[in-house]
Parts: C-alpha cells; sequence; structure tokens
C-alpha cells in the first residue's frame, strides 16, 4: 500500500510541475488552446498573474517531493498530509470557482493519496 501512496504522492507533485511549467512558461503559447473559452487577448496582460499561480503549484509540489527524503516515518506522514490537503482544497476552491474539472484533476488524486495515507497511518 506504501508503494501506491507513493506513487500518487509522485503524481501529484508530477501534475503541480507541469502546472508550475504551464503558468510560469507557456501561460501565453499554449494557453489560448487550453482553455478556448477564456479571451485569447486576455492571456498576456495575465501572464504575471498566471506566473505567480504558477510558483504557488510549484512550492505544493516541492513540499511533496520534499516528504520523500524525510527519514522519520512520522513526520514524513505529516508533512504529506499537509501538502496533500493543500492540494485537495485548492482542487475544491477551483471547482467551486472556475471549472469542476479542477476538482477531478487536482482535487481527487490528492485526496484518494490522502485518504489512503490516513488509512494506512491511523491502523
Amino acid at each position: 500500500m506504501e508503494i501506491v501512496i507513493n506513487i500518487l504522492i509522485g503524481l501529484v507533485a508530477l501534475l503541480h510541475l507541469y502546472f508550475l511549467w504551464f503558468e510560469m512558461f507557456a501561460w501565453t503559447s499554449r494557453g489560448p488552446k487550453i482553455f478556448r473559452q477564456f479571451p485569447a487577448e486576455l492571456f498576456e496582460p495575465t501572464k504575471t498573474l498566471a506566473a505567480n499561480q504558477g510558483l504557488y503549484n510549484g512550492f505544493l509540489a516541492a513540499g511533496l517531493i520534499w516528504s520523500f527524503f524525510i527519514s522519520d516515518p512520522e513526520w514524513q506522514t505529516y508533512v504529506s498530509v499537509f501538502f496533500l490537503s493543500c492540494v485537495f482544497i485548492a482542487g475544491v476552491f477551483g471547482a467551486l470557482t472556475a471549472h469542476i474539472k479542477i476538482f477531478f484533476v487536482q482535487g481527487f488524486p490528492a485526496l484518494l493519496a490522502l485518504l489512503l495515507l490516513l488509512l494506512i497511518h491511523l491502523q
């Protein structure tokens, strides 16, 4: 079960590294292709806002990656729970304020990893 949890945490971290890249470096080039409903003329003016958001996604990824290098199992769990909770809350907020798809892309994988992590460590 630990392997499955680590794979899920790694997947969530990789997703957030992708979000970092997309929002910081590809917002104006790939953004219009992904967010077709967003007016094309607004990508350039919102470039710094997207980059800021990408930086925060990078911090979430860094926290999840950091959890793999913590040798104390108890602290590793605490750090993983904290960052997975942050990702889950961000996914719920995104679903409520932007698009429900955000929950399934961002929130659900974090929730699944979080539930499995808590299930295994609460025994």
